[in-house]
């Protein structure tokens, strides 16, 4: 009986050993599209009173662990029984990430005001929460969309293992995908708070007020280096979605650096994207406004 229980033990240590190394290796490849997502939704979560900071970043990490509930065990499906999906699906989200990234792009060079003016600057306290879900609901859904390409690749590392590992590699890069990424994001949008904490322990004097002025100061910086990178960060990974998964791809342009490569593809993308999504936008909108006359 009791030889039993330990070759239980030592079977669940073996498959944890297996577990830790698939996921080590699996985190490793992800690095990446980690720290695109890390930069595109630190800039989606920043914007909002610092009041409604955490309950909002509460709200984006619940659903990026939902998105991650039914993202893995679909993947480990299709990858089963149809994988030809995989592909299609990761070329329609890199579509997506191409067009966000270059609509944010047009919407900063056409349209400055907009861009500068806060969601939560709103003429009612009803615009504001309207606005605060709608900006949830575009950071949980690009955030699916990131998912998607992390778990793909992560479940690219373990395709010779069995299946319980595949299960428990995945299951592990979510988790610490999800609370790593979000975990590093409240720290940033939590600077300031931190900045003005310092500040008045301090009395405004010493070592800790330096500290606290340079926070509060960089909070904005950081800020908008994140939009920036972050808008760089979706057209880099829309390009390298289409030149690892179209095979038209994987050979053009091979004379430049792959970086300028997946950022040209990924922009033209974009730009294929937008008239299309701007006519459906126009197409719905008077639809909708016929069926309001009617």
């Amino acid at each position: 009986m009791a030889s039993g229980i330990f070759t239980v033990l030592d079977d669940i240590a073996a498959l944890m050993d297996d577990v830790s190394v698939a996921s080590k290796i699996a985190t490793q490849k992800t690095a990446g599209i980690l720290g695109d997502d890390l930069a595109v939704n630190a800039e989606k979560a920043s914007g909002f009173l610092s009041s409604r900071e955490i309950p909002v970043l509460m709200a984006i990490t619940k659903g990026s662990f939902i998105n991650k509930l039914i993202i893995i065990p679909i993947a480990l499906l299709l990858n089963a029984f149809l994988p030809v999906l995989i592909t299609l699906i990761l070329v329609m989200g890199g579509f997506y990430l191409a067009y966000e990234g270059v609509e944010k792009i047009i919407a900063y060079l056409f349209h400055p005001k907009k861009i500068e003016h806060s969601v939560l600057q709103q003429e009612t306290e009803e615009d504001a929460l309207l606005a605060e879900k709608a900006k949830i609901k575009s950071a949980v859904f690009t955030d699916f969309i990131l998912s998607i390409e992390i778990v793909i690749i992560a479940l690219s590392t373990v395709l010779d293992q069995s299946l319980t590992i595949q299960i428990l590699t995945l299951s592990v890069v979510g988790i610490v995908a999800t609370l790593g990424v979000y975990g590093i994001v409240a720290l940033i949008v939590r600077m300031d708070d931190l900045g003005f904490k310092l500040i008045k322990k301090s009395k405004d004097h010493g070592v800790l007020s330096t500290i606290g002025h340079f926070l509060v100061k960089a909070l904005p910086v950081v800020i908008k280096l994140l939009a920036f990178v972050g808008t760089v960060a979706l057209i880099l990974v829309a390009g390298g979605i289409f030149t690892h998964q179209i095979t038209y791809f994987h050979g053009l342009l091979n004379g430049i650096p792959s970086i300028l490569k997946d950022a040209l593809i990924g922009f033209l993308a974009g730009l294929l994207c937008f008239p299309l999504v701007w006519l459906g936008q126009k197409l719905l909108a008077k639809f909708r406004s016929k069926e309001e006359i009617s």
